[in-house]
């Protein structure tokens, strides 16, 4: 049995002492706040609760493994799963709106007909069977196996099938997902609803790769999940499944440094001089981990390096109480489309708000959120550079993006201002207090081609003993690969090198 020390409580964090307990090894969890969780969080206040992180869940057969690796229980017996439909509503720049069925190809090519006019659904539907293609291309190695050492594999060859576009003497397939939407969707409006799955994870359509059609594949072929009272539920069921299997849990404790012994990591040090000897140390996001390290290099030359994780792009969340019911047949998603796609891409690059954002906007219809059947809560998020390029603490800066993203809601919610009892703007300088992450950066899932930018560094660092889990660090950002990060973490350690993934 080896002792484990676990730097923070996120989700992968959580998943990978879930692991590592069960395997029979002692493991101690050292969080520098005082819950658990990581981004998924949950603001309460007069009778209202509202998710402050991820509003639904993907690709739930992550945590179902979780569960059923961890205790031969499934997940429905510790949370309610509820199947979201339709999966999201669009309002498009011009008007146009569409309500998108959940898990169901013919039901989405048959909405989008109606809506954008014949052979828009045609075109959406053909590009779902190439994104399949990618994902079949892709997954294992981005999100079940563990980052190959040679990466570079993954960083050459597209693997988005796509379509030939010939233009003049040229003849050119698409390299980034801009082109996809371009020239394979032709339409503004799928154009924008391609593009908004990669702006949700702070991903720039003009530079990220083709590849990230599996995106979109991934919501339409697995489904988009909620978790009954919220996804912090999600969260609590993870840390009581930790605590069921005696992981040890030590909140406020802030890690100061990572101690080593003879070239191997050999425990913690804390900021109150408390001194926590392991065996194993599961690090925090590898940028950070550097600090922690003294400067030791983690990542050989030839390796995926950190990047700064203030570059990133972070979240604005809008939480909002309201007067009056939720009427009947609501969407629980909508997304409310920029009315100028290229100014909102343009100010990301100049690290600034956008004037018009994409927003989205969740309305769980949960009475475990709400006071009484007459009132709502309701969460609006929109992407936003982070705290290192922007000033969110400056003075009005967050009220009057807030203001900006209330006015685009409105126009799928009608009446929205008049019916705010209250309202609690959260900005990444929040996200950076409950996460650590530099400037409040979200991480994006990894992703193949572009050579190599959108990978992340492996979970296996250059000092023995010494791995990483989260979305900082492969397979990168969102829940499921949060998840599937714990699990390649835990069969490092447990399996040894010779791990090659899950089966």
């Amino acid at each position: 049995m080896a002792r484990i020390a676990v730097i923070g409580a996120g989700m992968g964090a959580m998943a990978a002492a879930a692991r590592l307990a069960v395997a029979g090894h002692r493991v101690a969890v050292y969080e520098r706040t005082e819950t658990y969780g990581g981004a998924v969080r949950r603001l309460e206040r007069d009778g209202f609760a509202f998710d402050t992180g991820p509003g639904l869940l993907p690709l739930p057969a992550v945590h179902r493994d979780l569960f059923i690796k961890t205790g031969k229980e499934p997940l429905e017996s510790v949370v309610e799963l509820v199947q979201v439909d339709p999966s999201s509503r669009h309002v498009f720049a011009d008007g146009t709106q569409v309500s998108l069925p959940n898990a169901s190809r013919a039901g989405v090519v048959s909405a989008l007909d109606e809506a954008l006019g014949s052979g828009a659904g045609d075109r959406w539907g053909d590009f779902l069977v190439r994104a399949r293609e990618a994902w079949d291309r892709t997954r294992r190695p981005l999100l079940e196996e563990p980052l190959w050492p040679n990466w570079s594999v993954l960083a050459g060859r597209e693997p988005y099938p796509s379509v030939p576009h010939k233009k003049l003497l040229r003849t050119r397939r698409a390299s980034t997902l801009a082109e996809v939407g371009a020239w394979e969707l032709r339409d503004p409006r799928l154009v924008a609803l391609l593009e908004s799955h990669a702006l949700a994870y702070g991903l720039d359509p003009r530079v990220a790769p083709a590849s990230a059609a599996v995106l979109p594949y991934m919501e339409h072929a697995f489904g988009t999940w909620y978790v009954r009272g919220g996804l912090r539920e999600l969260a609590r069921a993870v840390y009581e499944r930790c605590v069921a299997r005696r992981v040890e849990f030590h909140f406020g404790a802030e890690v100061a440094g990572v101690l080593e012994k003879e070239g191997r990591a050999a425990g913690l040090e804390l900021a109150d001089g408390t001194v926590a000897e392991a065996d194993f140390v599961v690090g925090t996001g590898p940028w950070r981990l550097g600090d922690l390290t003294r400067g030791r290099e983690l990542y050989g030359a030839e390796a995926v390096s950190p990047s700064p994780e203030g570059m990133s792009p972070g979240r604005v969340v809008v939480c909002l109480a309201l007067r009056g019911a939720r009427e009947a047949g609501a969407a629980h998603r909508t997304v409310v489309h920029t009315p100028d796609r290229e100014a909102e891409l343009g100010a990301f690059g100049l690290g600034e708000p956008p004037a018009d954002p994409t927003v989205r906007i969740d309305r769980p219809d949960d009475p475990a959120l709400r006071p009484d059947e007459g009132h709502e809560s309701v969460v609006l998020t929109a992407t936003v550079p982070s705290q290192t390029r922007y000033d969110w603490t400056a003075a009005g800066a967050a009220d009057a993006f807030a203001d900006r993203m209330v006015a685009a809601a409105e126009r799928a919610v009608p009446g929205l201002r008049g019916r705010t009892l209250w309202r609690e703007v959260r900005t990444p300088v929040h996200t950076r207090e409950e996460t650590g992450a530099e400037g409040g950066g979200v991480p994006a899932p990894a992703l193949a081609a572009a050579e190599g930018t959108f990978l992340h560094p492996s979970n296996r660092t250059e000092i023995p003993g010494l791995f990483t889990v989260g979305g900082w660090s492969h397979p990168g950002g969102g829940l499921p690969h949060a998840g599937m990060s714990g699990a390649l973490v835990a069969g490092l350690i447990v399996e040894g090198p010779e791990f090659r993934g899950s089966q």
